[in-house]
């Protein structure tokens, strides 16, 4: 809009709305970061393509982290899934990295409780990834398929309580 009063001519004003609307783009951007609070340069760019929707893991590397995670190769694994998803924005992804640090830590005397504490990390970005926050792994291998049974079973790791010094606990399985 012209407003000839103040004598500004079209190209003015349209440099002004110009300006207006990067600001208002350089505003979202700024959200955007607060929200997702992306830790690199890297997480940044694969956060934005997530929101638009085009986020797509790498096929191969998963399947090499599945590889090593059914081999008992956990770091292996993970460094695999960190390669297939370095945004951390895929649920079945980050699943899978939870559970690794799951089978790293349980124990028959003792859980490791920093690896447990990783595994509650990586299943909350798994469930916080997922439609409604809902996510079931259809996966025959493994005996927990669900990421809130898989959370449960890693808090319950990290808590001490006395029932910890039962000696039958050297039977229990681990899922």
């Amino acid at each position: 809009m012209i407003n000839l009063l103040d004598g500004r001519t079209g190209r003015e004003s349209a440099l002004r709305a110009l300006g207006l609307v990067v600001a208002a783009v350089y505003a979202a951007f700024i959200a955007f970061l607060y929200v997702r609070q992306p830790q690199t340069v890297a997480e940044v760019a694969w956060s934005l393509t997530s929101t638009v929707g085009v986020y797509r893991i790498d096929a191969q590397a998963f399947a090499d982290g599945l590889r090593f995670f059914r081999s008992d190769q956990f770091e292996a694994a993970r460094a695999a899934f960190d390669r297939a998803d370095p945004a951390h924005q895929d649920a079945r992804t980050q699943f899978y990295v939870a559970y690794s640090y799951y089978r790293q830590g349980w124990g028959h005397l003792y859980n490791d409780d920093e690896l447990f504490a990783s595994g509650v990390e990586a299943v909350n970005r798994a469930i916080a990834a997922a439609p409604q926050g809902r996510l079931v792994v259809d996966d025959p291998d493994l005996q927990m398929r669900s990421a809130d049974e898989l959370k449960a079973e890693l808090e319950g790791g990290l808590r001490h309580e006395i029932s910890d010094l039962n000696p039958a606990n050297i039977l229990r399985p681990r899922k």
